[in-house]
């Protein structure tokens, strides 16, 4: 069987930022050259969905599309499904397969230590007791993708020495990142490291930066720490691995809302005008 992958990033005004995603893919495929690998984003790129999809139909038996995506919101809950459902009319001769997002894993808070460990170094190793720690996530008017980055917040917590673990976002919901140090900061955190939960740079990335730099201003007594973004990292690779191998071995062979007849539900929602 031809077999084409079909990684899926969110997309980022940046343009470092889509690039970070392409050398992730060629990095994986790197790992594995028998594979056929190809690469879109979701928007703010050159190569969406539509055209991604073609571009993997051509050849191939099979394609199977991987979130390449921490939490799953409306993009991938609702999107996707749709981009596979007009790919699959427009190809009756391929089987389309969604896979999970990464999602909360072990391996990612493996990764996200890691982070917070260098933050840490650089700050010469203050005591974990009184140093606060905020997991920035994008935010989302999906709860359920607000609730990973709050999961992931609390693994952080039951895994560290840290006595004070909060979460924040950087739009769309909240609580913000100002908000959630001044709390800190009155509970007496004498310092503070932020850890991006976010997979590759961008537009948000620089913004986290100068919050980060106008938050040193405002408040001088306190030490201020920022871990860096996962990025290209093998424990990412890993977790796609396993997201690869539940579709092909059939255990999950298509995320949650692929075919979910809620879903149509929630576009008939959408389009009316009295919701």
């Amino acid at each position: 069987m031809r077999e084409t992958i079909l990684l899926v990033g969110h997309g980022s005004r940046d343009e470092e930022g889509n690039e970070e995603v392409a050398e992730f893919a060629s990095y994986w495929q790197s790992k594995h050259p028998e594979r056929r690998v190809e690469v879109c984003w979701i928007e703010h790129a050159a190569v969406l969905p539509e055209e991604g999809l073609d571009r993997a139909a051509a050849g191939s038996d099979r394609v199977i599309v991987l979130p390449l995506i921490l939490n799953a919101a409306g993009h991938v809950k609702m999107e996707l499904p749709d981009y596979l459902l007009a790919a699959r009319q427009r190809h009756p001769q391929v089987e389309f397969l969604l896979g999970r997002h990464l999602g909360v894993d072990e391996r990612i808070l493996k990764l996200v230590r890691m982070r917070l460990h260098s933050a840490m170094v650089a700050l010469d190793m203050p005591d974990p007791k009184n140093t606060g720690i905020i997991l920035l996530g994008r935010g989302s008017s999906d709860m359920t993708a607000n609730g990973e980055v709050a999961k992931m917040a609390r693994w952080v917590f039951e895994t560290t020495r840290h006595d004070l673990v909060d979460y924040a976002f950087t739009g769309i919901t909240y609580p913000r990142l100002e908000s959630v140090v001044a709390r800190q900061v009155a509970v007496g955190s004498m310092q503070i490291i932020v850890v991006p939960y976010y997979l590759f740079t961008g537009r948000l990335i620089r913004r986290i930066l100068e919050q980060v730099a106008r938050l040193k201003r405002q408040y001088p007594q306190i030490a201020f720490g920022m871990a860096g973004y996962l990025g290209i990292n093998d424990r990412v690779v890993e977790v796609l691995e396993s997201r690869l191998r539940e579709v092909q071995e059939g255990s999950k062979s298509m995320m949650e809302c692929d075919g979910c007849p809620h879903r149509t539900a929630a576009h008939d929602r959408q389009s009316d005008p009295s919701h």
